[in-house]
């Protein structure tokens, strides 16, 4: 086992014991991954002014900053380990090497120091001391904070020592035995590479989760009343679920209902459309003489849009080829000058709404036109013309899906995207690339992807358009 197996254990259980036995051939390619490898990279080469170098010759001649570097060794009832610390700092001190010694340090995104931090660091820190012969009092969390190193020194005393051997012990434990359980609570699956291993099973299964809406707390109440998996809930009464979900209070009815048609539209694969006549109606008077659709990428870490993408429909009727799309990529350095274009397009078509998925494109429109002084009486017009299709979809219809993300929506209705396996994670790691090499072709992937996420878009407008008179 390594500490990697030990960062994904505080995470999850079954995703360490896939990273140390499961198939390779099941696990996808992580963007999250690579974006933390790299901001790692980068946090790291600031700290040390860029003198960071790779493997145990570092060490050796004693260099700042060392990375890349793997220890092995024997922790207690012969169990076998590997630690590779994400960097390590010399500092004053006394070791094999010389007049000095280093310090384990992990990267921190965010503000909160986690266990996963600390069990990080004071493992390797028992076989890092044993390797360069010097004891290690303290670890180092490095962050960055308004563009800023900021440094957190953890003191590894023996309470913690202690905590992480007993964690260790479970871990081996784990990774001997077979593959546990898939975790009850699936809001950070998203950004597993495991996720779509999980999800196959999840779904013969018929776990709960499954259902939107869903979450641990609410399946764990379900199961205290018998109902355990999918099947059950879709068969269930709806009036009878009601009463057994009085955390819900006055919307326990309403949410037993919801629940109830979702899972029966999850197991068939047929939708269930709510009767939302005058929302759709609504939706086809706004647009019939003509609307954008608007879609942004962001990098949210940073909290920069760094590219806005209009697609201008004159009206429904016009071949998909001949519409135009338009993209405005958003540099730092010239925010005013991609402003000035955002403005100049939507006030080009002043009676044109906007379509857009999700609540992002509203609120960044709103924060641009605050930059830029407009009046509230002129921010209240603007921010009136913008629909949001993901509200629209759910007050409409229940889908036969897990969720009502873009990509899950816009997949079921057989939209393809031109380059596969791509999401909002991956285009801002093409960002992130672009940033570093300045190579177009990495360019030419957000624009192609953010182009793709408008005509995606589209093609949910016109489905709530099409089935605008059904109801079941």
């Amino acid at each position: 086992m390594n500490s990697l197996h030990l960062k994904s254990f505080t995470r999850c259980k079954r995703k360490a014991w896939l990273d140390f036995k499961g198939k390779k051939s099941y696990e996808v390619w992580s963007p999250h991954k690579a974006i933390d490898k790299i901001n790692q990279f980068q946090i790291f080469f600031e700290f040390c002014n860029g003198e960071i170098y790779t493997g145990l010759k570092a060490c050796e001649n004693g260099y700042q900053g060392v990375i890349g570097l793997k220890i092995k060794g024997n922790l207690f009832q012969n169990i076998n380990a590997e630690i590779l610390p994400q960097f390590l700092l010399k500092t004053k001190g006394k070791s094999k090497w010389g007049q000095y010694k280093y310090l384990p340090a992990v990267y921190k995104l965010g503000h909160k120091t986690t266990k996963e931090h600390l069990f990080d660091l004071a493992f390797c820190s028992m076989l890092l001391e044993s390797f360069q012969e010097s004891k290690i009092e303290k670890g180092l969390v490095i962050s960055t904070f308004y563009k800023k190193v900021k440094v957190e020194e953890i003191y590894l005393n023996k309470k913690l020592r202690k905590k992480v051997l007993d964690v260790l012990l479970n871990l081996n434990e784990c990774l001997e035995g077979s593959i546990p359980e898939i975790t009850q609570d699936r809001k950070k699956c998203t950004i597993c590479s495991w996720q779509k291993f999980c999800d196959k099973e999840a779904k013969e299964k018929g776990y709960l989760t499954d259902i939107d809406g869903i979450g641990s707390k609410t399946a764990s109440l379900l199961k205290a009343n018998g109902i355990t998996n999918t099947q059950i809930l879709a068969s269930y009464s709806e009036k009878q679920l009601g009463e057994k979900l009085s955390k819900f209070k006055d919307q326990k009815y309403e949410k037993a209902s919801i629940f109830v048609k979702q899972a029966q539209a999850y197991i068939s694969g047929e939708p269930y459309f709510i009767s939302n006549k005058n929302n759709t109606e609504d939706l086809l008077e706004k647009i019939c003489s003509g609307f954008y659709i608007f879609d942004i990428e962001s990098n949210p870490d940073e909290k920069h849009d760094f590219l806005y993408g209009f697609l201008k429909v004159d009206n429904l009727s016009i071949k998909k080829e001949n519409l135009i799309y338009e993209p405005i990529l958003n540099l730092k350095n010239n925010k005013g000058e991609s402003y000035g274009q955002i403005i100049e397009i939507l006030f080009s078509r002043k009676e044109w709404p906007v379509l857009h998925y999700g609540e992002t494109e509203k609120i960044s429109i709103i924060n641009i036109a605050k930059e830029l002084n407009f009046s509230f009486e002129e921010i209240d017009s603007l921010s009136s013309r913008f629909i949001d299709l993901h509200t629209l979809i759910r007050k409409s219809c229940i889908l036969p899906l897990k969720n009502y993300g873009l990509k899950t929506v816009s997949n079921w209705l057989g939209f393809e995207w031109a380059q596969k396996n791509v999401s909002g994670s991956k285009a801002l790691y093409w960002w992130i690339q672009y940033q570093i090499t300045e190579n177009q072709i990495f360019l030419k992937k957000i624009i192609q992807y953010n182009k793709d996420d408008c005509f995606a878009t589209l093609q949910i407008a016109e489905y709530l358009i099409k089935n605008r008179l059904k109801k079941n």
